[in-house]
């Protein structure tokens, strides 16, 4: 079950979405040909055309809320490289591309690193691969001024540690806080930690979390930073819940993480609920299609709008 750990104040504060940039792949040739996370189960058939038309769903939804989505060309022989959140992170312009932890995987980041050479990532500097471990925004959330950094199943601390470096966190005022996870059906951060809000505009800043895919020291580092965050349960975390985008205002995340839909509404968000069951064969959720792109001057920080906006 779904609780808020703080109490409720009678009025919310007044969110709005700013407009963001994101790097999505079509799930062309996406398939579950072996298992590497719990999610992956290589028996069961995945429809491509239905994938498709999901992710077709999800780019429109963020498109229809004034968000800019870039494509990648998807490579055959790469059948996860609709996880574009793995392929790498961005900020303040610098483009470190991810290099994985198993050989099923490590093609995909030469191959995000090739389109940060294309014309429509002209606004990025390109860094090239990451030497250490790293799987991008699947273990690398930024709220703020904090960069969250998920460790214990495949971004390592030396991932870490050259993140900090090759992206000048400090240089850019960003304090990276490192958190260990332990349950190997959240084997990325995205898949136990939603990013919902870093107070910008509301002065409230919001995350939600799922305590037990964490170390007691993680969980001890989260109460502090974000006493206020939202708890959500076993149900809506097994259906990859957590596993979300937002905007500020809109949080695209899984249908079936009604108790988390309700939540976000008490706390002044507007859920925005896809269905991704086809995607999800691979253990991948809203989050893991969508790699976010931030540039080095904040031009998107135009306000979308305080509320829903009509598809």
């Amino acid at each position: 079950m779904t609780q808020n750990t703080a109490p409720m104040a009678q009025t919310a504060p007044q969110r709005s979405a700013t407009p963001r940039h994101y790097l999505m792949c079509p799930p062309t040739y996406f398939d579950v040909v072996y298992a590497i996370n719990p999610w992956m189960d290589p028996s069961s058939p995945v429809d491509t055309a239905k994938a498709l038309a999901q992710w077709e769903a999800l780019r429109d939804a963020y498109e229809a809320r004034g968000h800019r989505v870039d494509v990648i060309q998807p490579e055959p022989g790469l059948p996860d490289m609709v996880y574009a959140a793995n392929g790498g992170i961005v900020v303040g312009g610098r483009a470190l591309a991810a290099r994985f932890t198993f050989p099923e995987r490590a093609a995909e980041g030469p191959a995000y690193d090739r389109w940060f050479d294309t014309d429509a990532a002209a606004p990025y500097r390109r860094l090239g691969e990451a030497v250490e471990t790293m799987e991008g925004e699947g273990d690398l959330l930024l709220i703020g001024k904090l960069l969250l950094a998920g460790t214990g199943f495949r971004t390592t601390p030396a991932g870490h540690a050259e993140v900090a470096e090759r992206l000048e966190l400090a240089a850019q005022g960003i304090e990276l806080v490192p958190l260990e996870l332990v349950d190997p059906r959240y084997y990325h951060l995205d898949t136990a930690l939603s990013v919902l809000d870093d107070g910008a505009v509301s002065g409230e800043t919001v995350i939600a979390y799922h305590p037990e895919a964490f170390s007691p020291a993680a969980q001890e580092t989260l109460r502090e930073r974000f006493p206020d965050a939202i708890l959500v349960g076993a149900d809506d975390a097994a259906v990859l819940g957590l596993n979300v985008v937002s905007d500020g205002l809109h949080v695209f995340l899984s249908d079936r993480a009604r108790d988390y839909a309700d939540a976000l509404k008490e706390r002044g968000f507007i859920p925005i609920g896809v269905d991704l069951s086809e995607i999800f064969k691979g253990g991948g959720s809203v989050k893991c299609c969508t790699l976010e792109l931030r540039p080095a001057s904040d031009t998107l920080a135009t306000a979308v709008t305080t509320e829903e906006t009509p598809r």
